[in-house]
């Protein structure tokens, strides 16, 4: 297996998710609204979690770090994506390339676990609700938090350290619109063995082990809401998880798509729609899903407003 320096490819060029000149314009000012909508609806997320009294519980602390996540796993794809749309040859370097490879293996990681991590949150809070201020102490949430990251940081370190052992010959033209593992490993003039393992064994991982933590969590929450007697305990309790189930659905089945199916069934080119869901639409999605359904969320908006206007 060639060392990474060895590559005679300095630069990748990247084919976008269009050929057609036409279609350039529409996509820069679609991607950029959504990119702009992205920003504004996590980092007020953020803002708004920080600065209210009453979104100072677990809950919204995991919804916090999810918008920050989502924040900068948009910021990693889009801006390059933005620029590619106005250049006439979509160039990056190889130590660019790698290293939004690396950023964005690090933040997909993190938000398979993060929102297992809030599916647990959500677990505690209906089917154990008096011990939830014990179990969901400030110290729990923190390592939660930190234990996502580490597993982001881990699984992205080592994707990134075997991709840079392999030497790209000629071929140059990543089928994407940004670099990810998949379409790299499809111009590597070495073995690829290995990392094709891994990338199996991760996104097994990274995908199914919180999935189905997510999936254990919701089967106890819905068993749990079943022998709630009140109608209305039973709608609270189902708010408070239906906006996490569908950012979930969202996210996974994107996911599931690009990275679990076998090379005979799955294209690079059907890869690069999915990826526009995870990449692009569940980050702008996710503040719009738990701002809308969400009363507590809407209430210390307002609230906040009215301060701003009181002053």
């Amino acid at each position: 297996m060639g060392d990474g320096n060895d590559s005679t490819v300095n630069e990748f060029i990247l084919t976008g998710l269009t050929d057609r000149p036409e279609l350039q314009l529409p996509l820069l000012l679609l991607f950029l609204g959504t990119y702009v909508f992205t920003a504004v609806g996590n980092l007020g997320i953020i803002i708004l979690v920080s600065l209210s009294s009453n979104l100072q519980t677990p809950m919204y602390y995991f919804l916090s770090s999810l918008s920050f996540i989502d924040f900068c796993q948009s910021t990693t794809i889009t801006p390059k994506m933005l620029v590619n749309f106005v250049a006439e040859k979509n160039i990056i370097s190889y130590p660019e390339c790698m290293t939004q490879l690396y950023f964005f293996i690090i933040f997909a990681i993190s938000e398979c676990h993060m929102l297992a991590a809030m599916a647990y949150d959500r677990y505690v809070a209906i089917c154990s609700p008096l011990l939830y201020n014990v179990i969901m102490s400030p110290h729990i949430c923190f390592l939660l938090t930190m234990a996502v990251y580490i597993l982001g940081i881990i699984g992205s370190s080592i994707h990134t350290g075997f991709m840079l052992r392999l030497s790209f010959c000629k071929a140059n033209v990543v089928n994407h619109y940004f670099c990810d593992v998949l379409p790299l490993l499809e111009l590597s003039c070495s073995s690829i063995d290995i990392n094709e393992l891994l990338v199996l064994l991760l996104s097994a991982f990274n995908i199914l082990i919180p999935a189905l933590t997510i999936l254990a969590s919701y089967v106890f929450i819905i068993a749990s809401i079943l022998r709630i007697h009140s109608a209305e305990g039973r709608s609270k309790a189902f708010s408070t998880c239906s906006s996490h189930v569908m950012a979930v659905m969202i996210f996974y089945g994107s996911t599931t798509f690009m990275y679990l199916q076998p090379p005979s069934v799955s294209s690079m080119d059907q890869g690069k729609v999915s990826s526009v869901f995870y990449t692009v639409v569940v980050p702008m999605l996710n503040p719009l899903i738990y701002s809308l359904r969400n009363k507590d969320v809407k209430l210390a908006l307002w609230k906040l407003l009215d301060c701003r206007k009181q002053l």
